[in-house]
């Protein structure tokens, strides 16, 4: 079991390994945050164009394997927009994941964002993708309010699922930490969110404001920090005390990216929030999320240990040691 999931370097090891973002030159920010110099698989231009064509190919494979309703309106915006993703036998109260993408917030959409229902569909899971308007188009402000919106209407649309839960990559991980963080009140509605799947995110924006990702987003240290989950945990704790929440990282994602994600985990950890740190070994930025779509990875194949193991009512103590598996109870509480 604890092979499952390896930590080549656990929190605590993560900051003693990485300066502050504040001593460092233009230069080294601008390569910390640029996820494509940190791959060991492919050149730096290949391994951008392999993901969006990886994601393509999964979300169209999503929608030849599950049922579909497609350009589903959640505001009256051009953008606003969610694709979702049903079993072919559906009964009345499946557990629904919301999907946010990634892409520094200026790249991809939900015609990326179905991948996620390959495997999942097939465990009675109702999958969405949340489109949002990218930038130059879209700033922080709007984005982050379109996706709580996205929440809000899914959960008037869909309030007779068992459960709700959301995932996000990169950019997306980033926005799913401030769905989590939402003052909910202002909404005049309060989601009972049961899980949060955060996957290589970036949870301090200040550190990005100097480097070519603000360009298009043209963000101040004002938007920044307003936007910034790691500014907003004591909200988080108001708003989903009860929510449980994996944090993961890439083994070969940046040290500042790694960083971003031990220091929010430790955040949340810190204020006794029911969170988990996950380093997924073998993956760099973009094949983490990836390989959610294939059978053999692990992720994938644990969904059968599970099983038996819940039979054999020995899975409680067993996710105390290998997090991991807690996603797939969230996710796919069907399959048992």
């Amino acid at each position: 079991m604890n092979s499952v999931v390896n930590r080549p370097a656990g929190p605590g090891a993560l900051a003693a390994a990485m300066s502050s973002w504040t001593d460092m030159n233009e230069h080294e920010l601008r390569k910390q945050y640029s996820p494509s110099e940190w791959t060991h698989r492919m050149s730096r231009e290949d391994v951008v164009k392999a993901h969006e064509a990886s994601l393509t190919a999964g979300t169209e494979r999503a929608r030849r394997v599950a049922q579909t309703l497609l350009d589903v309106p959640y505001g009256e915006g051009e953008d606003e927009k969610l694709d979702v993703y049903m079993p072919n036998s559906c009964s009345p109260d499946l557990p629904l994941v919301v999907y946010f993408h990634g892409g520094y917030w200026q790249f991809l959409s939900k015609d990326q964002s179905g991948f996620m229902a390959v495997p999942l569909v097939q465990k009675g899971v109702v999958v969405v993708a949340v489109d949002y308007s990218i930038a130059p188009k879209g700033n922080m402000d709007l984005i982050v309010s379109q996706v709580r919106q996205s929440v809000v209407s899914i959960i008037q649309q869909y309030s007779h699922v068992s459960g709700l839960y959301i995932c996000g990559h990169s950019a997306g991980a980033h926005l799913a930490a401030m769905v989590l963080s939402t003052d909910w009140p202002r909404y005049s509605i309060t989601p009972q969110i049961k899980g949060a799947f955060l996957v290589s995110g970036i949870y301090d924006l200040l550190p990005i404001l100097s480097t070519y990702v603000n360009e298009p987003m043209k963000m101040t240290e004002e938007v920044a920090l307003r936007n910034s989950p790691s500014q907003l945990v004591g909200q988080l704790k108001w708003s989903s005390g009860d929510c449980d929440i994996v944090v993961a990282v890439a083994q070969h994602d940046s040290p500042q990216f790694r960083k971003q994600s031990e220091d929010y985990f430790k955040a949340l950890k810190s204020l006794g929030l029911k969170v988990s740190f996950e380093d997924i070994p073998d993956t760099d930025h973009f094949n983490v999320i990836e390989k959610f779509v294939d059978a053999d990875y692990h992720l994938t194949k644990v969904t059968a240990l599970i099983s038996q193991l819940f039979t054999q009512m020995l899975l409680t103590p067993l996710l105390h040691n290998n997090t991991l598996l807690i996603m797939f109870v969230y996710f796919c509480p069907s399959f048992f």
